[in-house]
């Protein structure tokens, strides 16, 4: 896994990209409202200028706190792995439903007749992002 970055350098390069994009990004906000605008007879006060600049520095601020758990987060590992997984029927599949393995919410479509939701699974294969499942075996089961 040589190509994927470790969790502290992505999270230390997202922070440090987010501060530098919103710091060129609020200079041009600024530049637009002190020199761009009174070009046009258009004058806001300062308390304006700086209600803007604070509100945009808010905006950026939740979305940098909405975007890095997902920048920091373990990279997906190969989708093919998750055949032989198990899990649970969230939608009647009857015959394309939900079900939930790993935690994650997947699309699923199943050769057995009508699975009900809180069945257990067993993903036999993946086209795209949709699994194939069958019924889980349960043992000493024929």
């Amino acid at each position: 896994m040589a190509g994927f970055k470790t969790k502290a350098k992505s999270g230390r390069w997202h922070t440090i990209y987010s501060i530098i994009s919103t710091a060129i990004e609020t200079a041009a906000i600024a530049a637009v409202i002190l020199w761009i605008l009174p070009m046009f007879k258009i004058n806001i006060p300062w308390w304006g200028t700086a209600l803007v600049l604070a509100a945009f520095l808010g905006y950026c601020y939740i979305s940098y706190l909405i975007s890095h758990p997902t920048v920091v987060s373990d990279p997906i590992t190969a989708p093919e792995s998750i055949i032989g997984d198990e899990g649970v029927v969230e939608t009647d599949l009857s015959p394309v439903g939900y079900v939930k393995v790993r935690g994650e919410l997947w699309m699923a479509s199943s050769p057995d007749s009508n699975l009900r939701k809180g069945e257990e699974i067993v993903v036999t294969g993946l086209s795209g992002m949709k699994l194939t499942v069958i019924r889980k075996q349960r043992p000493g089961a024929s």
